[in-house]
């Protein structure tokens, strides 16, 4: 992954791209991703035609599907802003294998390079383009807390989003992050690789929950959904004591909500 260059002056206006998770299953995580990027003095546009990044048909090896996916919304994001995802494996499908599902298209594959220069990770954003520090936060009424990070594989490895988690973490008043024996490790997730390997997938799913709540923490912060949902039904089902919250909600309990 080459070092991104980013922009020196935040741009006013911003397209986000929620996601069909959180869509579907966490909008709050959506709701308070708009929320963080409003209280900066951003404008957020919606586009509502949006659906999925294509992902699972893509892993799933199933390209022409993906690329179906992935030129209907080409156009949608046609201004010159940023797009911002709050799910790194998400920001990931399209900054880096949008591209290359249009590669010997010459009318969908220069869109799909433009556009993968515009593809931010929520967090990537917060910390490099806006440039926040909240290590001033209001957390007065707030009582103190422990929390694990988890980082999805695509997050990590294609975007390198851990390194943006752990930063906007760790400037938080009253927050210590834990980090726990697996945390390196997939939750077992990986889209429908959950679903053709129930078992596989339970075992890592089980693993990752038992190694975060060794470390005394109940609550486990991340910023793809997908992995939350695993991690969270899995413990709930299980009845270990751990809470699971998208990365955009913590940030924004922690620093007060509304400025």
């Amino acid at each position: 992954m080459k070092d991104r260059q980013y922009p020196t002056t935040a741009p006013t206006q911003v397209y986000l791209f929620a996601t069909c998770l959180v869509d579907l299953f966490v909008p709050e995580a959506g709701l308070d991703a708009v929320r963080l990027l409003e209280r900066e003095g951003l404008t957020v546009h919606f586009p509502r035609a949006q659906s999925c990044c294509g992902q699972p048909a893509y892993s799933s090896g199933n390209p022409e599907q993906a690329r179906d996916v992935a030129r209907a919304q080409l156009d949608l994001f046609s201004e010159p802003w940023p797009v911002i995802v709050p799910s790194g494996s998400c920001a990931g499908m399209m900054r880096h294998h949008w591209p290359q599902l249009f590669a010997d298209d010459p009318v969908a594959g220069p869109k799909a390079r433009e556009l993968a220069e515009r593809i931010y990770e929520l967090g990537e954003f917060l910390l490099n383009v806006l440039r926040l520090d909240f290590s001033q936060a209001l957390s007065s009424r707030q009582a103190d807390e422990r929390i694990v990070l988890h980082t999805s594989c695509g997050a990590r490895r294609e975007m390198g989003t851990r390194q943006h988690g752990v930063a906007l973490v760790d400037a938080l008043p009253g927050v210590t992050r834990v980090e726990h024996e697996r945390e390196s490790e997939c939750c077992g997730f990986g889209g429908t690789f959950s679903l053709k390997h129930p078992d596989i997938s339970g075992a890592m799913v089980r693993d990752k929950v038992a190694s975060a709540c060794a470390t005394g923490c109940d609550r486990l912060v991340s910023a793809d959904c997908g992995c939350l949902l695993n991690i969270g039904h899995t413990a709930a089902h299980d009845g270990a004591p751990l809470q699971v919250e998208h990365l955009a909600s913590f940030l924004w309990r922690r620093t007060g909500g509304a400025a």
